[in-house]
């Protein structure tokens, strides 16, 4: 009898293992861990974006960007890569111009802005367990302006060795108005053990997508956009 009753506890135990395997092997690499709202939104709804992937690594910078923007292009946005409008040779230096940056932003004719920033677990201790809100911190210090935020963390994430090879990787994505450069969205996730940059591009570029939409910050039917103005200066 005792032997029959420990089989099945072995049993249901194995059955236990097997099953958190595969629950872990079904899950995606990335997750969003915490995202945050503005309660101010723009009066005109969300059409066209810029999208941004702020590390000096050109290979990564082209493919998450390419990434994303084809996300919400199939989704009915229109989309601009930074590094089409801003080259690596644009942003080479740690002394960044407001008025240059902010001039190539306006010359796209976005309605707002996003940004990703990947952050090393090791030089960022701000992250927050998933049963706590989120929200930018400090509230909202050099957060609450896309200027001030992209001048504080480029610097940051231009300097050689920042990543480290850790298997966990800690992302940042920031959503801009383009006019006010406000905050009106931030969340981060976390990325577990990605293969290569290609998959975690594409799989990170669907989960943040999701969770803007979950969050009704961007719409399932996005309004027309605007043209460009001709006069981008490249």
């Amino acid at each position: 009898m005792n032997f029959v009753i420990q089989g099945h506890v072995k049993n249901r135990m194995l059955l236990g293992a097997v099953i958190v395997i595969l629950v872990n092997a079904c899950s995606p690499g990335t997750q969003i861990t915490g995202s945050w709202k503005s309660k101010s939104q723009p009066d005109n709804r969300i059409s066209k974006v810029l999208v941004t992937a702020m590390t000096s690594k050109v290979n990564a910078r082209e493919q998450v960007e390419g990434d994303i923007a084809a996300a919400l292009e199939n989704k009915g946005y229109k989309a601009v890569k930074s590094i089409d409008v801003m080259p690596p040779n644009f942003t080479a230096s740690k002394d960044l111009d407001k008025q240059a940056l902010l001039g190539k932003v306006k010359g796209t004719g976005v309605d707002a802005i996003l940004t990703i920033a990947l952050i090393d677990k090791e030089t960022e201790n701000r992250y927050v367990p998933g049963a706590y809100s989120y929200q930018p911190f400090p509230r909202f210090g050099y957060y609450g302006q896309f200027w001030g935020y992209y001048n504080t963390r480029y610097p940051q994430l231009y300097s050689p060795g920042y990543y480290t090879e850790d298997k966990v990787y800690f992302i940042e994505t920031n959503l801009y108005d383009a006019r006010t450069e406000a905050l009106l969205w931030s969340a981060q996730s976390e990325t577990y053990n990605p293969s290569n940059l290609q998959k975690f591009s594409k799989e990170f570029s669907t989960v943040v997508l999701a969770q803007l939409e979950r969050d009704h910050v961007l719409k399932q039917n996005p309004p027309k956009a605007k043209s460009t103005p001709k006069n981008i200066t490249q």
